[in-house]
């Protein structure tokens, strides 16, 4: 069910993104959704490729603890095993990218590594591999491709429509805001669900729930004393917990941490 309601409020979407274009008329539809589509196809195929460059992420040797962990769960969930990465960051976190369980990654930054125990650090991975399998990454990058190029054509608009008529160019301006608006809460909400969504299926993947949450405590800690400087808005969706600040508001791409544990300590597997 949720991932049917992931696929509604992606039409959605583009539905919003198709109505801002309108407010230019046919052309606007036409170039809004020539955008969409435009962003899509970057998304697909090179989301994975700009992020690991981003985070100069390096590959881990087969015989390191992170990859005999990566490639246990894989095994064990009947997926590939990913590529498996490391970022030099003290911030403890993780993430995965790619289009789908053949073209993805799994990235750990070394914080991460250095306070968490294997089985907390296996609930982690599994959490991330559940992004793998369901493709949530390709999702949420999409997701995100798609509202950012709904910003865009919002502060295109409102510059132009600015610069030549201050009266008359105030209904564009607020119907054009509201879809933006409209957009952004559907990319959180997506992107929310599908955390809770991984965790879950990532519990039930290492079998160890309680470790997934003593994880979450420990991460949650160690990001409020040591946030990620290098991380950017348009990535933070993709970690494990926001890389720069845990505090819950209407706006934060993941669900508030107290209620993930409080979750993930009442599963029984």
């Amino acid at each position: 069910m949720n991932q049917f309601k992931t696929f509604i409020l992606m039409l959605i979407l583009t539905g919003i993104l198709m109505y801002i274009g309108s407010f230019y008329g046919k052309e606007g539809m036409i170039i809004a959704l020539g955008i969409s589509v435009l962003t899509n196809f970057i998304t697909y195929f090179f989301s994975d490729k700009i992020v690991l460059a981003q985070y100069q992420a390096q590959d881990v040797p087969e015989n390191s603890r992170l990859y005999r962990i990566v490639d246990n769960l894989a095994k064990r969930d009947g997926i590939p095993t990913p590529r498996v990465c490391v970022v030099e960051e003290s911030s403890p976190n993780a993430f995965a990218t790619g289009r789908d369980p053949n073209h993805a990654a799994v990235c750990a930054t070394t914080g991460i590594l250095n306070i968490l125990n294997d089985d907390e650090l296996e609930g982690v991975i599994a959490h991330e591999l559940s992004h793998v399998k369901h493709r949530d990454i390709l999702v949420s990058t999409i997701c995100a491709g798609m509202c950012g190029a709904i910003t865009l054509i919002f502060r295109f608009a409102f510059i132009f429509l600015g610069s030549r008529d201050r009266n008359g160019g105030c209904g564009t301006i607020i119907g054009l805001l509201i879809g933006s608006l409209a957009a952004t809460i559907i990319q959180l909400w997506i992107s929310r669900t599908r955390e809770y969504m991984a965790d879950k299926s990532g519990a039930e993947l290492c079998g160890k729930p309680w470790a997934l949450a003593n994880a979450l405590e420990k991460l949650a800690l160690g990001i409020e004393q040591n946030p990620m400087t290098q991380s950017t808005p348009e990535t933070r969706n993709m970690f494990i917990l926001n890389p720069v600040s845990i505090a819950a508001n209407l706006f934060s791409t993941h669900p508030p941490i107290e209620d993930r544990i409080k979750k993930l300590r009442s599963m029984k597997v």
